[in-house]
């Protein structure tokens, strides 16, 4: 194999264009992104990336959860593809960088080797990976949960967003339901790049995060069930106020993360209370408990202790309560071999690094499930993310790039 030197780089620039280009498309209302999944926005940053993978030499394949996969050749036509890709979906009030660094570092990894005429004996695929926020359609990490045979098709395409809109339905109207069967491709192995979304690599002053590992997660929605009111008008010891219950449930998922310290987080993320009236009382709250840790124990004891707290509080309180678990991953360790692949080549290229944990679930979380995965991140800063104000930098973005492309490089194996 050819010998990777430091001097071998990407075009940061280049970079930097395509991802201010794509954030043209779905713009939000304060400087980011509403590219929600399946969205027409959507179906337009697909089309873009599609146009850019073919005119650097890419042919374009889609499955049927519509995961995007554009190739380049290899020359060994039966060595597996190597792997780049993360995902172009954003939140409501999403930032420019979450996930499309990912997709957009691949495709410019490429567009460098096409530069510098680098041929591998390994293929290279870039991948958009359907659906992985889970904003619109839960859970998060859809398409690639699928793919990893994590869910099933069927199931997918029945989730509903807020409108009752079904994934499938969604996926068909938008032209982007492909021929190829989910989770028939089999991998080498597979790399992606994502900004950090937290605070520490900033505060450390690192270039590079080595990811190591990846949180486990429960998504616990918690229906709870009262009577509607009159605020002004019904005796305090009269009523079954579903906002309390909620309120003392909110409380209790604190108490159970920060008692599992250190390396565990809780919090409840999102609720919807109805009527939703300033002078009703709650007859009913669901909401989701967000549990996370990159401890199996802790995680599990986690949703089992905020389970039996919610069910005595719904009880003291006169309260109905269902709790369904809506979305669950264990903690990840990321294949050694890419790891190490990640470390050598932050090492040969000059950049600090920092070995990390992922806070956030990622596709490359069910992917080591199926294939040797691992993951790079950049810093982001004051280590915002889900916001607009989502905010990194070109030369950060341009290292984890360099990053990516050596340790792709290594492991497709460069011929001479």
């Amino acid at each position: 194999m050819t010998a990777l030197g430091q001097n071998l780089k990407i075009n940061g620039d280049r970079l930097w264009d395509s991802l201010m280009e794509m954030a043209k498309i779905g713009p939000g209302v304060a400087g980011g992104n509403n590219r929600q999944t399946l969205t027409d926005a959507d179906a337009e940053g697909r089309a873009l990336f599609q146009s850019w993978c073919e005119a650097a030499g890419m042919t374009m394949g889609c499955d049927t959860m519509g995961n995007m996969f554009a190739t380049r050749p290899g020359e060994d036509p039966d060595a597996l593809p190597v792997y780049m890709g993360s995902h172009l979906d954003t939140q409501p009030t999403g930032g420019k960088y979450d996930g499309v660094l990912g997709v957009l570092g691949g495709l410019e990894a490429v567009r460098t080797m096409n530069d510098l005429g680098i041929k591998t004996k390994h293929p290279i695929v870039v991948t958009n990976w359907t659906n992985e926020e889970g904003t619109r359609f839960a859970p998060a990490m859809l398409a690639s949960g699928v793919f990893a045979g994590k869910h099933t098709q069927d199931w997918a395409y029945g989730r509903e967003d807020a409108e009752g809109k079904t994934f499938g339905d969604e996926l068909k109207r938008i032209g982007w339901v492909g021929y190829e069967t989910v989770g028939a491709r089999k991998m080498h192995a597979m790399f992606e790049l994502h900004i950090e979304q937290g605070p520490i690599l900033e505060a450390e002053g690192k270039d590079i995060g080595v990811v190591t590992h990846g949180q486990g997660l429960w998504w616990l929605q918690c229906t709870v069930s009262g009577k509607d009111a009159h605020t002004g008008s019904t005796p305090m010891n009269m009523r079954v106020n579903a906002g309390l219950g909620m309120a003392r449930m909110t409380e209790v998922a604190h108490q159970i993360a920060m008692a599992h310290q250190p390396h565990a987080v809780g919090a409840v993320g999102h609720c919807d209370i109805f009527p939703n009236s300033r002078n009703v009382i709650p007859g009913k709250v669901v909401f989701t408990v967000d549990f996370r840790t990159p401890d199996l124990e802790k995680l599990t004891s986690m949703r089992a202790q905020f389970e039996a707290k919610a069910k005595e509080i719904a009880e003291e309180l006169g309260l109905g309560l269902e709790i369904e678990p809506v979305g669950h991953f264990d903690p990840v360790t990321f294949d050694e071999t890419c790891v190490s692949a990640v470390r050598n080549a932050a090492e040969r290229l000059g950049y600090s690094h920092l070995d990390i944990v992922s806070g956030a679930g990622h596709d490359a979380c069910w992917i080591n499930d199926v294939a040797p995965t691992a993951m790079i991140m950049c810093p982001c800063v004051d280590g915002l993310s889900h916001n607009e104000a989502e905010e990194i930098s070109k030369d950060w973005a341009a290292a984890g790039t360099d990053v990516m492309l050596h340790a792709v490089l290594e492991t497709a194996e460069i011929v001479a």
